[in-house]
Parts: structure tokens; sequence; C-alpha cells
């Protein structure tokens, strides 16, 4: 068998391990380190809010780059370690290591303020949790230092271990819970660990560690050991949860409540009620069914659905149309649903994504408490994203409505990234309005507060999208009704827009609607009805925006940013002006559920600062400490600063393309999934072929050229051919995935090992140190990536990748001979 020599003259010799069992081991690490990483967005998006799970990404690269400098500036230390033993060692570390990063996630409890203590309390789960990918870093650095000639073979090894982890990350959260899949990548290590070991001692403790973690998974399948302690910066009283769920896309649970009612709660704070009613007699008075836990709520001795649920904003829709076809995006609990069929709608389509709530919870568990809704004649459930499916879909419906779809809860990894799902673009808007009969309408309500911005964005991109569809005055096309007055803790707004104008039989029925309930608030009401209802000042930004009849010139004037957004820059909950940020958040937004509107900006600033510390005391100082000391030469400085410039170039086309696949495979965790594994599979392969077709700086340099103009070809062909494509079935999609994705994949993983392997051979101990800036860069550039999409769009972050390339083509010449 052939032999991976680990024995530069720095090191004392290392024992031969076969080319098998190094790559195995070095897949696996690679495996249970990305796997970490995948499942914690999916942790921190339910233990602190989803804009914190954009974390995840910036605490994996940096403990990687951390281990890196680590190598570089202890290299004669840890000269005297061989590396199987050094290998298990770490491996062995890291398993436990995983564990106290989950036990202190789950442990620490951070709120929305924001204030120093949050902010240390951040810093520790920022710090601790990138313990496991320090010991990664530092192995996987000290490896590919004492392999220089084998580090093509070695990184593509790491890729195709974290691509495997890619694969695996969907099925473990499907079955087993993002607290399990965390243990599980502690069982992967510790197998490691085994492997490694050169003494059946070593070997013995790393399958002892093993034995205990998978253990510890089966204990745990209900959840009762390790699972949500805090939330939001909440306690999570278990005695109200009487079902939950982990699976890809989010945390469901069902709470029960003193009264007798359930809720369905997705990732700890996004909730939907459970419809306990029958459709026949939801207008009867029905006894409440107290139980004894006591959560606050005002206890009550009967209910009336019927009363209820046509006393909210949303219940417009079924005045207008009650006996018309509706197309529900997102029914959750079964609000609408029941809105619907109750009124007589002999055909209701609700589309849901989620299958725990679909099936488990509606079609499951509670399909008796709901009097078995969902499965009704009329009602055609559909597991499936909303947008993708009214856009392949070949009926035509009175309304399209959507409920305070995606109001808190995320379903993937990032601050803003991952968090649109593009269902509130002037795209899907187009689409929305081209599945409507010649008189319906769309009805989206949003959560809105004392100065509007989402519903009113709503308008913005309705206008947009009535425009392109031929109404050149859309002004008479529009109802808003908000549940109550505005303020800081927010209303339901309801925006009804007719692809056709009102009739004056609309407005008369929306009037008397409006009379039934005092609760709801007409805020645009036209002349004839103006003396209705004393009006909070909030319903003359609607009026306004109305009649101008322009949204882009009136965002411009406006507080917020309410200009219509698209599918290259779908963020529509992204509505402060960068120039106003500051003062926005420090002044008139309180610190209720309007604060966290404003969080998400907090978030994205809080990691980069913490990141640019970070990266600044861990990577950057102790590397120019060390040269200072003598332990180097400041002229292989600017050779590192091709490693920088790939891997930004790396980040900003994985995240953006991670973006861009939203909308096409149809939800966050695929686009994750499917994008993250093609690039990573592909580039292991590229670095295996590395060292057969790239011999010198030359050669390096035509790659490069060649990565460009594919970049430059995806910035110019991909927004079409996604959007061609996006109706055809996921398996042809996923083909169509391959066919974009492996090609820059694989051209995008030769670069880096070959770039290590020329600065080995000409001489020097900077290998670590251009791991690390490598990782540094990533860090930053994961940051700055979601800033370019939020100001210029996708389209110019994935140019930005490409002009990176194009610099480190020009760092060539910095190469020593």
């Amino acid at each position: 068998m052939s032999q991976v020599i680990l024995t530069p003259e720095v090191y004392s010799p290392a024992k031969k391990m076969s080319a098998g069992t190094v790559l195995v081991a070095v897949a696996l690490v690679s495996f249970a380190s990305l796997l970490l990483e995948l499942a914690m967005t999916r942790l921190f998006s339910v233990v602190l809010f989803y804009h914190f799970a954009f974390f995840a990404i910036s605490i994996a690269l940096l403990g990687l780059g951390s281990g890196g400098v680590f190598a570089h500036v202890r290299r004669q230390w840890l000269s005297r370690f061989e590396m199987p033993r050094l290998g298990s060692w770490l491996c062995g570390l890291n398993s436990i290591f995983i564990l106290v990063a989950l036990e202190v996630v789950l442990h620490i409890p951070v709120s929305l303020e924001v204030n120093g203590r949050n902010f240390g309390k951040l810093t520790i789960i920022y710090l601790v949790t990138a313990l496991p990918f320090f010991f990664t870093g530092l192995l996987f650095s000290v490896l590919f230092a004492r392999s220089s000639g084998e580090i093509s073979v070695l990184y593509g090894a790491d890729l195709a271990g974290g691509a495997s982890a890619c694969l695996a990350v969907v099925p473990l959260l499907n079955f087993i819970g993002a607290p399990n899949a965390l243990l599980f990548a502690s069982l992967a290590m510790a197998v490691a660990a085994a492997i490694w070991a050169d003494r059946k001692g070593s070997r013995a403790v790393g399958l002892a560690l093993a034995a205990i973690f998978a253990v510890l998974i089966a204990a745990n399948s209900s959840g009762k050991l390790v699972d949500i302690i805090y939330a939001k910066g909440l306690f999570r009283d278990p005695q109200w949860v009487e079902f939950a769920r982990w699976n890809a896309i989010s945390r469901v649970e069902v709470n029960k409540y003193q009264d007798g009612s359930r809720y369905i709660v997705i990732d700890a704070d996004a909730n939907t009620a459970v419809m306990n009613t029958d459709p026949a007699t939801w207008d009867r008075e029905q006894p409440a069914n107290p139980t004894p836990i006591k959560t606050g709520l005002p206890e009550r001795s009967s209910f009336n659905w019927k009363k209820s649920l046509m006393s909210a904003a949303p219940s417009i829709a079924n005045v207008l149309r009650p006996h018309g076809e509706f197309a529900i995006i997102g029914p959750g609990g079964g609000v609408d649903v029941m809105r619907a069929v109750a009124n007589g709608s002999p055909s209701v389509t609700a589309i849901e994504i989620n299958p725990a709530i679909a099936n488990d919870v509606m079609r499951g568990r509670y399909a008796d408490f709901t009097y078995h809704l969902y499965e009704r004649p009329q009602v055609h459930l559909h597991v499936q994203d909303g947008r993708s499916y009214i856009r392949n879909a070949r009926e035509s419906y009175d309304a399209v409505q959507m409920t305070l779809v995606d109001t808190w809860a995320s379903t993937a990894a990032g601050a803003f990234a991952l968090s649109e799902n593009n269902l509130y673009t002037l795209e899907a808007f187009r689409e929305y309005f081209a599945h409507l009969k010649p008189d319906g309408f769309i009805a989206i309500t949003r959560w809105e507060f004392r100065k509007p911005r989402e519903a009113l964005r709503v308008v913005s991109q309705a206008i947009e999208a009535l425009h392109e569809n031929g109404v050149a005055d859309p002004r008479q096309n529009f109802v808003v009704v908000a549940d109550g007055g505005l303020d800081e803790d927010g209303r339901a707004v309801l925006v009804l827009a007719k692809k056709s104008a009102l009739t004056a039989a609309e407005y008369a029925a929306v009037a008397q609607h409006v009379r039934e309930n005092p609760n709801l608030v007409w805020l645009n009401p036209p002349a004839e009805y103006a003396g209705l209802q004393t009006l909070p000042p909030a319903a003359a930004e609607f009026q306004r925006l109305i009649q101008s009849n322009n949204p882009r010139q009136f965002a411009r004037n406006y507080a917020y940013n309410i200009e219509p957004v698209s599918d290259n820059a779908p963020f529509f909950f992204f509505t402060l002006k960068t120039v106003y940020v500051l003062r926005n958040i420090m002044s008139g937004t309180g610190r209720g559920m309007d604060w966290r509107i404003n969080l998400g900006v907090v978030v994205l600033g809080a990691v980069l600062i913490i990141s640019l510390i970070a990266v600044t005391l861990f990577l950057l100082l102790p590397l120019l400490l060390h040269q200072h000391h003598g332990h180097g030469q400041y002229g292989r400085l600017p050779a590192l600063l091709y490693f920088i410039a790939v891997g930004l170039g790396y980040i900003l086309v994985e995240i953006s393309l991670i973006q861009r696949f939203v909308l096409f495979l149809g939800h966050p965790t695929y686009a994750l999934t499917v994008v993250v594994f093609l690039l990573l599979l592909s580039s292991g392969g590229g670095s295996v072929m590395a060292r057969r077709w790239i011999s010198g700086a030359g050669s390096l340099r035509v790659l490069l050229t060649a990565i460009v103009a594919v970049i430059l070809i995806d910035v110019l062909v991909l927004p079409w051919l996604l959007s061609a494509a996006v109706g055809l079935l996921f398996f042809l999609k996923l083909i169509i995935s391959a066919v974009i994705l492996v090609p820059l994949g694989f051209l995008m993983g030769m670069p880096f090992p070959t770039g290590l392997k020329l600065l080995a051979a000409s001489g020097g101990s900077t290998v670590e140190w251009a791991w690390a800036l490598n990782a540094a860069a990533s860090v930053l550039g994961s940051v700055a990536a979601m800033v370019i999409a939020i100001h210029f769009g996708l389209t110019v972050t994935l140019a930005c990748a490409g002009v990176a390339y194009l610099l480190s083509a020009g760092f060539l010449r910095t190469f020593r001979a």
C-alpha cells in the first residue's frame, strides 16, 4: 500500500501511516467539523435569534484559522509529537469540547437587549464554540505542513468529508434533531481519534468515547436529557410542551395552555394557533377546556371561533370572497384554512413547507383535535415551497393569501443570508397576480408598527407588480386593514391588492365588516367612508404611498427603505436605511417587537466587530509578533495576500450561490445542502487533480483566469437560467444544480492547495500562516458578502468574487522560486 510520508526536515520523523488510513481520518474529521457547523446554525436559530445562525460560519472559520496560527507559532514545540499521536489527542479533545460547546449554547440565555452583558455572553459563546474548530484547524495545518507533497490529496479528502456532512445533515436533523446531531459530530470525532491512534490504549479510549456518545444519543432520543433550556433569553418551561419535533427546517413544538388551546411554536418564537372546531359549528359558543398549566393568559369559560377569527384583519379576504377558491401559503395551524372552509369556499389549496406541521401535527397527532381540517375534501394540502407551487400551478384562484409567513423564525444560516425565502419579491408578486382570476386578489398580512414599513413595502411591491401587469393607476385596487392601533409591539396589517379596481359593493362590504368589528381599522378608506373611524397617524403613510402611485420616489423620502425588492436582492425585511441605522436603532424603536426588525442589523454589526477583534487577536497579532521576534521573514507577507484573495473569492461565491439557489430549490436548507455539497465535492476532485494539471505559477495563473471567466458567465446567465428552470421537477433541478456548480467548484478547488505547495517549495515556514489568513479572509468575507448583497444585490456579490480571484492571479508574482 502507498505511504504518506510526514517527515519534513523541521520535524522529528513521524511514523508512517498508510495513505488510506490518513485520508479516511482526514475525511472523518472534516465530516464531523462541517456537521457541527451546519447543525449549530439550526441550534442558534432556535436558542438565540435566527440572525445569530450567521455566527456558526464565522465561528468555524475563526477556529480553523486560529488552529493554523497556533501551529505556526508553536511549530517547534509541536515537532515533538508524531502525527498519529497528535491526531488522536486532538480528535479526542475535539469530541469532548463539542459537548462542552453544546452545553454552553444551551445554558447561556441571550436576550434582545443590546448591552455589555449580552455582548459578553455572545463573546463567550463565540469563543467556546470556536474551540472544536480550533482543534480541527490545528490538526489540518500541522498535517498539511508535514505532508507538503501530498497537500492536494489531503485537501481533496478534507473537502470530500465536508461534502458527506452536507448529505448527512438533513436526515440527521430530521431523525435525531439538532442537539443529537452535534452529539453525532462528537461520536464521529471520537472514531477519528481511534483511527489516528498508534497505540492500543489510545485506540481503546477513542472507541470508548464513541460508545459513550452513541449511548447518550440513544438515551436522548426523546430530548429529555439534552435539549432547549433557554430560547430567546427566556426559560422554556417543559410543562407547556405537549409535542416537540426537530427537522432540517425548524424545531416545531405544540404548547398547551390553561384554556385548552394549542399553539404550534416554530423555533421557540413564531407561533400559530391550532384550530379546534368543526367548520359546521364554528359560530356556536364552545366551552373551554382548562388545564392546570398557568401561563398568564386570561382564563375563559367559553369561546366563539367565528367571532374570534372573523374579527381579525385577514378575514377581509373571506368577506369579499366567501365562496372563492383560495391558495393559502403557510397555513400552519389552519387559521386561514378554517376561515375559508367555514365561509363556504369550495376549494382551499394549502401549501405548507414544513412536513412536521403538515404531517406530524395537523394530519397526525392533532388530526382529531382539529376535526381533521386538513383532510376535508375541499382542502388540498401540499407539502412544498409556496412560491414554487404557485408558479407551477395550472389553476387560477380568487385569492392568494399569506398571513404572517416568516414572521420571526429562520430556516437557515444567516443574518439576512438565507433568512429571506423569496416569497416577497417583485417576481413573486408577478407570479401571484398571474395565477389570479380577473377579479382576484392577493391578501398578505404582515406585523406592523407605529412607523409602518413591512406592510408598506407589500403595498410598494403590489403597485410595481400591477404596473407591470398593465394597470397604470392602481389607486382603487387596495384595501389596507389593521388589527387595531399600531404601536411598538405591532399589530397585524392586511394588504389586499386586487387585480382589478375594487367595486362599490366591495367597498361597502369592507365598511360593514369594520362597523361590526370596531377593533379593525381601515387605513385607506375611500372618500365616502372617510368618517367611518378615527384613523391613526400611520394611515396617512399608506394613503400617501397609494396615492403617489410611485413607490420608488415615495421610498426616497421615507424614514425606512420600502422600495420594491427583487430576487437579485430579496431582503424584504431589511428596511433600515444604512445611513440612519444608529439613529433608527437608538431612538423611537423601544424594546418591543419592533426591536426585532432592527436586530438583524445589530447582529450583522456585532458579528463583524467580534470577527474583526477575534481575527486581530487570534490570527494576525500572534503571527506578526512571532515574525517580529525573528521567527520568519516579512518578505513572505506579500505572497500571503494570494491566500487572502482566494479565501475571499471562495466564500463570496459560496454565499451568493446559496442565496441564489434558495428560490430555485424551494427552501434555504436545500440550497445550503446542495450548493455546499456540490462545491465541496467538486472542489475536492479539483484539489486531487491539481497536482497533475497545475505545475507552476504560470499554469495556476491560467486556472485563476478560467475561474474568473466561469464566474462572469454565471453573473450573466445564472439569474435567467434559474428563473426559467424553477418550475421543473426537483430531481431535474438537482441535475441542473450539478451542471452549474460542479465545473466551478472543480476549478475553485485547485488554487488553495496549489498555492500551499508552491509556498512550501519556495522555502520558509509559512504554510500554517497561509492557512490562517485564508480562514481570516473567509471569516470577514462571510460578513462582507451579506453587506454587499443587501446594498447591491447577489449579482454584484458574485462579481466581487471574480474580482477577488483576479487579484489572486496578480499576487502570484510575489511568490519566490
